[in-house]
């Protein structure tokens, strides 16, 4: 069984069996039907697979304990220190989940107890506190949470290529290669199988973002900026929605050969409004691509991109943020003040910026009445 389906779609997920021929996640669909022509391929429905998460949360995990950090859809870390007078071991309890869950839900899951990972597919693995270092110095760098395929380089220039080479370093040598002190402590701790950190019940989200595939391969300027429009349409719309402010914006090109690039910028002032978000993903495109900002009207690219998409990061709750006037916004609130002692009135006129974001909370109420594609944000 295979998640993704059309000619522009990527794999977001692979059965065991489907593996086997080769396939992975974020593999090209049409790459994977080469691969597999046997396979099944259904669509991806996330409605679907939040519901069925939420109910096993719910209905399984949550009789163990309440000390639930949820990581995605279909993982988390539990804290069950709380339980074991009542289960006795951390053993029965895992035992208990697996048979709940295949039971109830006819899906089958995977426990691990200070290892989780090196349970799957469908298999329970206890790890005793006394051999926590010499197991994880028999994994690969990949195997430790956090390290990606960047960490991961850097550390492989410096002659580490396994778990047991980085507990061979030492905090000094970990923070050069590494270039940050805490880094470098999490590294040294991780490769000992130290983890002090508690399973934390409710983790406020990070980011918040949208892209999409376009149905051919583009080069025109406008249909990327088109898309990063929507995108900052949405995700400026899921801010509002949540209460949160973003310091920081990403975007995101991938291209035909599946590679990707990404770049950011951290903004002057926190905002949930798409017309501020725009103009900055507008810039750091044109960045990404090796264009000057005065190519800014130029209709065609460099180089043809697949998909195009931006994120929000850096959130803040709006109710705790304090907001800095712009220079712009200064220099406007003043000229309005000093038209209104001219004529004898009051300065009641917002700031641009302020009107446009008004509009915006305005369009959010016109499509909750009446969908989400009644109308979209313009620039």
């Amino acid at each position: 069984v295979i998640i993704g389906v059309g000619n522009r779609s990527v794999v977001s997920a692979a059965s065991y069996e489907a593996r086997q021929y080769g396939v992975n996640s974020a593999m090209a669909s049409s790459r994977a039907q080469k691969l597999c022509p046997n396979g099944i391929f259904l669509p991806v429905d996330m409605r679907y697979y939040r519901a069925m998460s939420h109910r096993i949360f719910e209905e399984v995990f949550s009789r163990i304990t309440d000390r639930i950090e949820q990581v995605s859809v279909d993982e988390c870390y539990m804290d069950v220190s709380g339980a074991l007078l009542r289960w006795g071991s951390p053993r029965a309890i895992g035992a208990w989940i697996r048979e709940q869950v295949v039971s109830r839900y006819n899906v089958t899951c995977s426990v691990g107890i200070a290892a989780s990972t090196n349970a799957k597919p469908n298999g329970m693995l206890m790890i005793p506190v006394a051999r926590h270092a010499q197991f994880v110095q028999m994994m690969p760098l990949r195997g430790i949470p956090g390290i990606g395929p960047s960490l991961e380089k850097r550390l492989n220039a410096w002659g580490v290529n396994s778990v047991a080479d980085l507990a061979r370093m030492s905090l000094e040598s970990l923070e050069q290669a590494t270039g940050s002190a805490i880094s470098a402590r999490w590294l040294y701790q991780a490769a000992r199988g130290l983890d002090g950190r508690p399973v934390v019940p409710y983790t406020q989200e990070k980011s918040i973002g949208a892209e999409r595939t376009f149905d051919a391969d583009t080069q025109d300027m406008r249909q990327v900026c088109s898309m990063l429009r929507w995108c900052c349409d949405d995700v400026a719309t899921s801010l509002r929605r949540r209460g949160f402010l973003a310091r920081k914006v990403m975007v995101k090109l991938r291209f035909p050969d599946l590679s990707y690039a990404t770049k950011g910028h951290t903004l002057g002032c926190p905002t949930d409004a798409a017309s501020v978000l725009y103009p900055q993903c507008a810039n750091l495109r044109l960045s990404m691509m090796g264009m000057a900002p005065e190519s800014a009207h130029a209709i065609s690219l460099t180089r043809p991109v697949r998909l195009a998409g931006m994120s929000a990061s850096g959130l803040v709750l709006a109710e705790e943020a304090v907001i800095q006037p712009s220079l712009d916004d200064l220099l406007e609130e003043n000229e309005v003040e000093q038209r209104a002692e001219i004529s004898g009135g009051s300065a009641q006129s917002q700031t641009h910026s302020a009107r446009l974001r008004g509009a915006e909370a305005a369009l959010d109420a016109v499509r909750r009445k009446y969908g989400n594609n009644i109308a979209s944000f313009g620039v």
